[in-house]
């Protein structure tokens, strides 16, 4: 049986043992005896290449299923942490339901990707150890305990957070970052690939909706990001779709999805 005071043992340790192999294992462990998490992913996000998977660790293995065919490749320009790394957020705990777009549930990532993990959870600590880089470990709660994070799960998260962050801003602060991160560059690319693959000449404007609806953005939060309304908004949705000779959201996320792979 576990004594009152193993988490602060398993913190002392983890702290022990920031500069070796098995600082992740001990950090996963002492933040599993402060509340029960199923799983857990650790990257890093960076200006103009990949993630980089630091650490995994989950019992239902379709958790990690397509980390690195999908998620690593491209599927990460669509996810709402890795908004949370374009847009500098600050240092802090963040869940997935209060950063995600309006919309995510019921879009085609969501379908082909996030639900297949079968996540029915998430949060993540987010740091930015170094300049262009940032840090998140992300926990979640699957199908292993068919049960999300309670209040007092997120009370004591949010609690650790700047032990979490501190520690992430420690370990981490030798990874580097070159260039900037840019939609617009995302958005030339898709103009070219759809030229160039599908003969296909979508104007910037088109691209630039068709990659906030993969991201999971109604006609009003992408009318209220890009400063036009709902219903112009679905003029170039119509447009967009006529051009791709398509008439859905999953048929959009198949035409688009290859070109993000090939190019991210």
């Amino acid at each position: 049986m576990e004594l009152p005071n193993s988490a602060e043992k398993l913190l002392g340790q983890a702290i022990s043992a920031l500069g070796r192999p098995d600082f992740e294992q001990l950090l996963f462990q002492w933040l599993s005896r402060c509340f029960a998490i199923d799983n857990t992913t650790m990257l890093a996000y960076f200006q103009s290449k990949v993630p980089e998977v630091l650490f995994t660790h989950a019992i239902e293995k379709s958790v990690h299923a397509q980390l690195d065919s999908h998620y690593v490749p491209a599927a990460y320009l669509l996810d709402p942490f890795h908004a949370l790394h374009v847009e500098m957020k600050p240092a802090g705990l963040y869940r997935l339901k209060d950063i995600a777009p309006d919309q995510f549930q019921r879009n085609e990532y969501f379908a082909a990707y996030y639900q297949r993990t079968t996540l029915l959870d998430e949060m993540a600590y987010v740091a930015n150890p170094a300049h262009g880089v940032s840090v998140h470990i992300c926990l979640g709660r699957d199908t292993t305990s068919n049960q999300k994070f309670s209040a007092r799960d997120l009370q004591r998260a949010e609690r650790i957070a700047p032990i979490v962050c501190g520690l992430i801003e420690q370990r981490w602060s030798e990874l580097q970052s070159s260039g900037d991160y840019s939609d617009e560059e995302v958005v030339d690319r898709l103009i070219v690939s759809m030229k160039t693959e599908h003969d296909v000449g979508l104007t910037p404007r088109q691209a630039e909706i068709a990659l906030l609806i993969l991201r999971g953005h109604s006609s009003v939060s992408i009318g209220l990001r890009l400063g036009i309304s709902g219903q112009t908004v679905k003029v170039f949705r119509k447009q967009l779709y006529r051009k791709c000779r398509i008439s859905s959201q999953a048929e959009l996320f198949s035409l688009l999805m290859p070109l993000l792979s090939a190019h991210a």
